[in-house]
């Protein structure tokens, strides 16, 4: 093939263009060369690749590309390629977690996850348009109104299921529990996620709260309603944190604190750098250390929701219970960028003071007890529909029964305070 002379000078220019601009990216303000392994002879040779590829697409491509749109788009295939939680983040998307980050958004009330790229449901959050419809933990979302997910960058999966209050959207569900496939219609709410949705007292003085999100005043918040139980007597507690899809770090720590003693190990930190290994301990300033506590957890339960239940199981402070949890035990740093574009990078994992990893293990229980569905029959049916008809059942006020895993920490809170008071008695 022969190219003509101003051609060849185009192409070599735009193929130096590309080669710097590479370079400059891998090079700018990254300290890579910390990387005691890495070989400067082989990265320079697959750099010289990255520049070949650019320069091809920007001489030959049917339209005129911006470098940007370019870079973006090989930014974000490099930081998915490293795992399902490292993200290129554009502006906008940066915008949207800022935003995710202070619990108020219109959407369907699901926290998301990328496994073997597909799109997985790690929760839906309750009260949201999602737990309504009976999405559940494990659910891969294989549709968003039609297009198909599969590798999709996760902010772009965030930015399609969110969107205006009201509006509609369709979602194609496989749920390998039950080897189906399913098309399921939901319309986008105002998700306004507080931390703490319950906090009552059961049978026989015990207490219960269900905590939905890990934020920045959980624990402020939490403190609160264990002050307020404490007045009644209770003689237990079950800390639900099923279902609860982790938030804050910091939060997490805070929470583990308030039934940890003094200088107890929370969780840990390993990295490739020193400053990501990093150690947590319990300050001990306000604390419910004595009263009896079981932890309620299953697969939705992630993140921060893990590090605590970690923390109480290894420390032997109480009794985790349900089924194992997701494992979403890595750190993710967010570094800003020059044009409010950001990288989001996996660069730690989370240990339990047992030095346990939570990453795709998730925390088991100490006792295992599966959550149980109710199967009515015709005629139980048919009882339901009447009492609904009946004009006093409509007029009062009917509390959610409650399921056997919460009958199961009852009981196993009974067994506790049953034992603590024989063994005083002998």
């Amino acid at each position: 093939m022969i190219i003509p002379g101003a051609l060849m000078k185009k192409k070599r220019f735009v193929k130096a263009f590309a080669a710097f601009f590479a370079v400059s990216i891998i090079f700018g303000g990254i300290t890579f060369c910390q990387q005691k392994d890495l070989d400067i002879s082989e990265f320079y040779k697959e750099i010289e690749l990255f520049s070949d590829a650019i320069s091809l697409v920007i001489a030959n491509y049917i339209d005129n590309v911006k470098p940007k749109e370019l870079i973006y788009g090989a930014l974000k295939g490099m930081l998915s390629s490293l795992d399902e939680y490292s993200q290129f983040l554009e502006p906008d998307n940066f915008k949207e977690m800022k935003i995710e980050t202070e619990g108020r958004f219109g959407g369907l009330g699901i926290e998301i996850g990328t496994r073997g790229g597909m799109l997985t449901i790690i929760s839906p959050i309750d009260g949201t348009p999602a737990e309504k419809a009976g999405l559940k933990p494990g659910d891969i979302i294989v549709k968003i109104d039609g297009e198909i997910t599969k590798n999709i960058v996760l902010y772009d999966a965030v930015k399609n299921l969110r969107g205006k209050v009201g509006s509609p959207v369709i979602l194609s569900i496989w749920r390998e529990k039950e080897e189906r496939f399913f098309d399921i219609s939901l319309v986008r709410e105002m998700i306004e996620i507080n931390s703490i949705k319950e906090a009552k007292v059961f049978e026989d003085d015990i207490g219960y709260v269900k905590l939905v999100e890990f934020q920045e005043k959980t624990s402020d918040e939490l403190g609160k309603d264990l002050d307020d139980l404490m007045q009644k007597n209770i003689k237990g507690l079950i800390l639900d944190l099923r279902n609860n899809p982790g938030g804050l770090l910091e939060s997490s720590i805070d929470v583990s604190d308030l039934f940890l003693k003094k200088g107890t190990l929370i969780v840990s930190t390993k990295g490739k750098k020193e400053l990501h290994n990093k150690e947590y301990f319990s300050k001990g300033i306000k604390s419910f250390t004595d009263i009896t506590l079981v932890v309620l957890v299953n697969e939705g339960s992630a993140s921060a929701s893990e590090i605590v239940a970690g923390a109480i199981k290894d420390n032997k402070r109480g009794i985790v219970v349900g089924s194992k949890t997701y494992g979403k035990g890595s750190v993710q740093t967010v570094i800003q960028l020059k044009d409010e574009s950001a990288l989001r990078i996996t660069t730690a994992e989370y240990f339990t003071p047992g030095n346990y990893s939570i990453q795709k293990k998730g925390i088991l229980p100490d006792i295992i007890v599966d959550l149980e569905t109710e199967n009515k029959n015709k005629e139980d049916e048919k009882k339901d529909i009447f009492e609904e008809l009946d004009e006093d059942k409509e007029t009062k006020e009917k509390e959610k029964p409650i399921d056997n895993q919460i009958k199961a920490a009852i009981n196993i809170i009974k067994a506790i305070n049953l034992e603590k008071k024989n063994t005083k008695v002998q």
